[in-house]
């Protein structure tokens, strides 16, 4: 018998809480959504939406940049 689960579906924290825009000097904010292996996790695991995670995306590469998040 296999028993089946509900999954919930994941809403955007940014579209919840109101933010537009995402800052790339925010760094506790970041670190969530990057792995381990400081790669970054894709909307499937996150949750965020198509618009927050461009910006997200965008505002970690410039974290990296700026060398405040690492790249490895």
């Amino acid at each position: 018998m296999s028993v089946k689960f509900l999954k919930r579906k994941k809403i955007c924290q940014f579209c919840h809480s109101g933010i537009e825009e995402i800052d790339f000097t925010d760094i506790d904010v970041l670190k969530n959504y990057i792995d381990n292996r400081a790669r970054i996790k894709n909307r499937r695991r996150t949750g965020v939406c198509a618009k927050h995670q461009r910006q997200l995306s965008r505002a970690i590469k410039r974290a990296r940049q700026m060398a405040l998040l690492p790249y490895k």
